[in-house]
């Protein structure tokens, strides 16, 4: 990729991205040095005090169950998107923060629900909403976030409206479809990208195009950053889940092989599937469903990482990445453009 050897402010790749935090969550997970991430660290901070604010309630288990998430931290990174996409405009004009904040309630919201429908215990390394209270209570209270994340939207404008409620349409269009599965007929990888595309590109777009947009920056480049955001999106989810197979520490923020343990079929499981190579026919065997015994999730593991089928997942994580980064080349040169170039460059050595 073009940006392996961008740096920004004359750092290298490695020290481009640093660690930045509030006193209340992680935020990030990774700034760009210099003047720009002294900049987006305030407004991050100025993004996480609205955050707070936007769960609050006068009824103090409400308050509790809404900023349970926001509380656990999390990478931030609808926020980040919209705060760095901002910078190309006005980064503090009105409804810039308002929009990184609704983009961050939405996720949000959706992290409640998927907890639900996946049983989930933990989420970002706490009891997750409904692993503590109940189904109903974490229902409920994503139900909750929605509703303060269209109270904002409210006073953007009826266009934020339509926006936002599209990109909703897409998230719950992608939920459906990944839980109804692959129908006959369907290719198993493309049905996979497209879910990914809809669940997790869609909002990461929006970030993206929010940003641009109430910053003023003018409509072509608003266009590439949002079909930037989406792609850089769905990269960033497939990184999650090479992790989720090549991690060995939990870097991923859960167990390694969570994904395998449960029966969810990421790319590199489908990959695997779909493969003919009889030295893989074991490999095949083990991803086909749950695997509960230990000794085979193991197993699974270390083939699955060996195997043809992680390659052929990689090179679809660096194609997206790849088609993030020629987004960029209507963006003006300058630390904006060098600092979304090596978001796009994280996404893949993240994995290495």
């Amino acid at each position: 990729m073009t940006g392996a050897s961008a740096a920004v402010g004359g750092e290298t790749p490695t020290d481009t991205w640093q660690r930045i935090s509030t006193p209340a969550s992680t935020v990030g997970p990774w700034l760009p040095g210099g003047d720009l991430g002294g900049r987006l660290a305030d407004s991050l901070g100025r993004v996480e005090e609205a955050l707070h604010t936007a769960v609050g309630s006068d009824h103090p288990f409400v308050r509790e169950a809404a900023g349970h998430l926001v509380a656990a931290g999390g990478k931030r990174f609808r926020p980040l998107l919209a705060m760095l996409a901002a910078e190309l405009g006005d980064p503090y004009a009105r409804g810039v923060v308002e929009a990184a904040v609704v983009c961050e309630l939405t996720h949000l919201a959706t992290l409640y629900h998927d907890d639900v429908m996946d049983e989930a215990a933990v989420r970002r390394g706490a009891p997750s909403a409904n692993s503590r209270w109940s189904n109903s209570i974490a229902i409920l209270t994503g139900d909750f976030l929605f509703a303060r994340a269209s109270d904002l939207l409210a006073d953007l404008g009826p266009e934020a409206v339509r926006i936002q409620a599209r990109t909703f349409e897409r998230l719950v269009t992608g939920q459906i479809r990944e839980t109804v599965g692959a129908q006959p007929g369907d290719d198993p990888v493309a049905h996979y990208l497209d879910v990914l595309a809809d669940k997790t590109g869609s909002l990461v777009a929006t970030s993206a195009r929010f940003g641009a947009s109430f910053a003023g920056v003018d409509g072509e480049l608003v266009t590439a950053l949002t079909a930037f955001g989406e792609e850089v999106g769905v990269a960033f989810q497939l990184s999650d889940d090479l992790l989720d197979i090549v991690s060995r520490d939990g870097a991923s923020g859960k167990s390694p092989g969570t994904d395998l343990r449960e029966g969810v079929a990421t790319l590199p499981a489908l990959f695997a599937l779909a493969g003919d190579d009889p030295a893989e026919q074991r490999l095949r065997e083990l991803v086909a469903g749950p695997i509960t015994d230990d000794a085979e999730h193991t197993e699974a593991l270390e083939l699955l990482r060996s195997s043809a089928a992680l390659q052929r997942a990689g090179a679809v994580l660096r194609e997206y990445a790849d088609r993030a980064q020629t987004r960029l080349a209507v963006v003006p040169d300058g630390p904006v453009r060098e600092a979304l170039s090596a978001l796009c460059d994280y996404v893949v050595t993240r994995t290495s």
